[in-house]
């Protein structure tokens, strides 16, 4: 008897870690068609080359690149470490998150005019516009101005956001608009008397470990940089920071709205700590009540700072992302969208922007590439 259970517990101790091997093989998506609509996309000229992550369940199933810095034959293949301009990202992993921290301990309230941080900002019937109406993007004010035209430093670029008059009844409609970012980021730097790169820096990218996120990246940084030439005619006589968005440069490649280079290694910290309810590693960055005030869906289409799911499958996340999903795009052709229900997240970094911000395959693209991650995912789990 005793021999014959020496010679049966091994075999049985085989097979139960053979099966867990198994399960646990049967769990782990095929991601092959999210590879061909990858390789596709380069080929298709959506954009020279990308990044790309996918998160689930706590944890990165899919974590690859694709392309080249540019269209050139000869230009370096890009990898997962490749550096992108993150464009309007900025807005909401950046600007958001320090607001989010800023809310809960009582230093920002989004009920405050902007006239009381700008007295100036009361003219022309923008008085009693919010800060939480400039994160749901209802302010009333302009989707874009280029500010080089009549503006060379940053406090005249504030001041002549503070003369302009709204193109619409403030909270009467959602207009999406990167001055209500300039003026956020304008905002937090006077509440915390330090830079949104600092703050950022020493709130979040420090401690998450995104060591590759930053704004104005050093030129000794520009071989893993990928190219997104420029947004607007540069005449003013001093250099140009390297941000593609030229409001951004012109207010030294700082701003709330633009400014951020990052990867999506760096990128996936930061969401998986939001996804997460606002801790990861064991350590907590923002309260999990303040990350579900900031996105829950009310009757606003727009969450604070970041973007929700559009109704009837007309959204960037496609027709497979929850109602609860929110997100965010970058006009670099860059893109974050999370859906809770499914705890998944997908992470794209792109330069579809490179040579010329008139290739807008990328918006065919982002509900494909969405739809497809979802049935990859799915598909092993069924």
């Amino acid at each position: 008897m005793r021999t014959l259970r020496t010679i049966l517990l091994p075999l049985l101790v085989s097979v139960a870690v053979m099966m867990a091997a198994l399960t646990l093989e049967a769990k782990t998506p095929d991601f092959t068609a999210l590879d061909s609509v990858m390789r596709q996309a380069v080929a298709d000229s959506v954009f020279p080359g990308a990044s790309l992550a996918v998160l689930h369940k706590g944890r990165i199933v899919y974590h690859c690149a694709f392309g080249r810095l540019t269209y050139d034959a000869k230009s370096a293949p890009v990898d997962t470490t490749t550096i992108y301009d993150a464009a309007s990202l900025t807005k909401a992993v950046v600007t958001t998150s320090i607001a989010m921290q800023l809310v809960e301990r009582d230093s920002l309230d989004l009920t405050t005019p902007i006239s009381r941080f700008r007295s100036g900002f009361a003219a022309s019937g923008k008085e009693r516009i919010t800060i939480e109406q400039l994160m749901r993007h209802v302010s009333g004010l302009r989707a874009h101005t280029y500010f080089a035209e009549t503006c060379a430093t940053r406090d005249e670029v504030l001041q002549a956001i503070d003369r302009d008059a709204p193109v619409s009844a403030p909270g009467a409609k959602t207009e999406y608009s990167d001055l209500n970012f300039i003026l956020l980021g304008s905002i937090i730097e006077q509440v915390t008397g330090k830079s949104l790169a600092a703050n950022f820096h020493a709130r979040f990218s420090a401690p998450l470990g995104m060591n590759s996120t930053m704004f104005t990246p050093p030129a000794a940084l520009l071989p893993r940089i990928a190219p997104t030439g420029e947004d607007g005619v540069w005449t003013l006589p001093r250099p140009r920071p390297l941000v593609n968005d030229q409001n951004a440069a012109l207010l030294g490649g700082i701003s709330g709205h633009a400014g951020l280079f990052t990867t999506t290694g760096d990128l996936q910290k930061l969401v998986r700590m939001l996804m997460n309810g606002g801790e990861l590693d064991g350590k907590r960055y923002i309260k999990a009540s303040t990350v579900t005030r900031f996105l829950k869906r009310t009757d606003a289409p727009r969450a604070l700072g970041w973007d929700l799911v559009t109704p009837g499958g007309k959204s960037s996340a496609g027709h497979r992302f929850s109602a609860t999903s929110w997100g965010h795009l970058g006009f670099t052709g860059t893109s974050i969208w999370v859906d809770p229900e499914k705890d998944l997240a997908v992470i794209l970094l792109s330069n579809r922007v490179w040579p010329t911000p008139e290739n807008i395959k990328i918006r065919k693209f982002r509900p494909v590439l969405h739809d497809t991650v979802v049935e990859c995912v799915e598909g092993k789990e069924k």
